[in-house]
């Protein structure tokens, strides 16, 4: 049970007209206690807190009673040191702080209590202007489950597993805001018509918010880009050797016993959890983002509009024919003539009730064609056998020019070209290379071919003209 012991009444400091005095004590202490602004080398007396809890009382406004019972205990408060030192007890008694005696020093600090911190950290973020990059969990959730991959360690699998579902959660919480902005600009312009401040609010949204986290959200970091990354690793893990999941079972089974249910794998189940939780972000949370989004600047862009035009200095030719209407002695005969002019005129409106868009979701082709696997021929297999024969009969690399180059020195250390031997096609084929002997001796290290135009030329059986060289095989120096 929550409201038992000292909590029974726990949320009875947020009633009251004292209740956003309260809230800001917290705020301000937990800014104190939790944050940058935190000195955790010491924990805050007594005197402190008054101290921080007076700021704050002197921040928040006193808001009217609208509780039966609550201002009647309240009472009031000759300064602010004795408000300070009600809501400190108020918030001992009722379970968000605690009351902790040294024994050595005898000095007594008021830390949070677990509930009151965790209650108290929500109240620091509806109003926090830090960014979150509340964005970077689904590159999380991908670098968890890397690491869970390669190591084997199932908190790495747990963690990608919280991460997953917090990147529905962000989404929400997201749509929520926009619309929630968008009815506080229709508010505020409402209740004061100036348009210099509803184009600084969207354009502070835009610097603040957008900026930031949105485009992040949706280009360099959208859940559609890291999607099929995740699925891999998914997939690296359920071909893990069968000996390695049993044990990373087991392990699951007892750090996490309340998802274990008979006949149906832990391991398995988070990993379909994980996949399905992007699924849904794909599919549905990132077009609704987009939507609310589109919806939210599209709302600005018509009241920024309508304001400029209410608020514009410089007067129309509409404005003017209006005032010369107004002021015309002829103006019930223009008005009656106009009358009879629009009268043909038919305005006909849809019914929002009745108009429903559909969205269409792109569908990946899928070829389903089945083709029957035809044999080949004899006269197509004699011809790939052909071309084979032909493509190995003029394949010549620098091995083959080394041994015919070997064979054709023999003992000596020159041979001319003209005296190389042509016995059989493999020859004539190594003759036509000769020139790329040196290059192919150039190896770095032993005895290398020089070869040296004489400028003569030559012929035989097979070449009608040739250019005549000396080949010789020198030592390195």
């Amino acid at each position: 049970m929550f409201f038992v012991d000292s909590c029974q009444h726990f949320f009875r400091p947020l009633t009251g007209k004292y209740r956003e005095q309260v809230v800001e004590c917290l705020r301000l202490l937990y800014e104190r206690l939790y944050t940058a602004k935190a000195d955790y080398g010491e924990s805050l007396n007594r005197e402190q807190i008054l101290e921080i809890f007076s700021e704050a009382l002197t921040r928040a406004p006193q808001l009217d009673s609208d509780g039966e019972g609550g201002a009647e205990s309240e009472g009031r408060f000759r300064g602010l040191r004795e408000q300070s030192i009600w809501v400190l007890n108020s918030l001992v008694e009722f379970g968000w702080l605690e009351k902790l005696v040294d024994s050595a020093t005898l000095t007594v600090s008021y830390p949070f209590s677990r509930r009151g911190r965790l209650f108290t950290q929500p109240l620091v973020e509806l109003n926090s202007t830090r960014v979150r990059t509340r964005h970077r969990n689904t590159r999380n959730t991908l670098n968890a489950l890397d690491a869970f991959a390669s190591r084997g360690e199932i908190y790495d699998l747990i963690d990608a597993w919280e991460y997953s579902e917090r990147i529905v959660a962000d989404f929400t919480d997201m749509i929520a805001e926009l619309e929630e902005r968008k009815r506080e600009m229709v508010r505020e312009v409402e209740a004061h018509i100036l348009v210099q401040q509803a184009t600084d609010e969207f354009f502070s949204f835009m610097e603040s918010r957008f900026q930031p986290d949105l485009a992040i959200r949706l280009s360099a970091d959208s859940v559609e880009k890291h999607r099929d990354s995740i699925s891999r690793v998914i997939g690296q893990i359920r071909r893990k050797d069968s000996a390695q999941k049993a044990e990373w079972e087991q392990r699951l089974r007892q750090q996490l016993p309340e998802l274990f249910v008979e006949g149906q794998s832990v391991l398995w189940l988070m990993l379909d959890t994980i996949e399905d939780r992007m699924r849904r972000a794909c599919e549905v949370k990132l077009p609704a983002l987009r939507q609310a989004l589109q919806g939210f600047t599209k709302r600005a862009e018509i009241i920024i509009r309508q304001l400029s035009y209410l608020q514009s200095t410089t007067e129309g030719a509409f404005t003017d024919l209006c005032q010369e209407l107004g002021t015309s002695d002829r103006r019930d005969a223009l008005l009656a003539s106009l009358g009879d002019d629009l009268a043909s005129i038919q305005l006909r409106l849809f019914d929002p009730k009745h108009t429903q868009l559909w969205q269409r979701s792109r569908r990946q082709p899928v070829n389903t064609l089945v083709e029957d696997e035809a044999p080949i021929d004899d006269e197509s297999q004699r011809g790939i056998v052909l071309q084979q024969l032909l493509d190995q009969a003029f394949n010549f690399n620098s091995s083959d020019l080394k041994t015919y180059l070997a064979n054709a020195l023999g003992s000596g250390q020159r041979v001319h070209s003209r005296d190389l031997p042509l016995s059989n096609a493999r020859d004539l084929l190594a003759m036509s290379h000769a020139l790329e002997a040196a290059a192919v001796s150039q190896d770095g290290t032993g005895p290398f071919v020089e070869v040296t135009f004489s400028g003569e030329t030559a012929s035989n059986d097979y070449f009608q003209s040739f250019d005549e060289y000396t080949l010789e095989l020198k030592n390195r120096d």
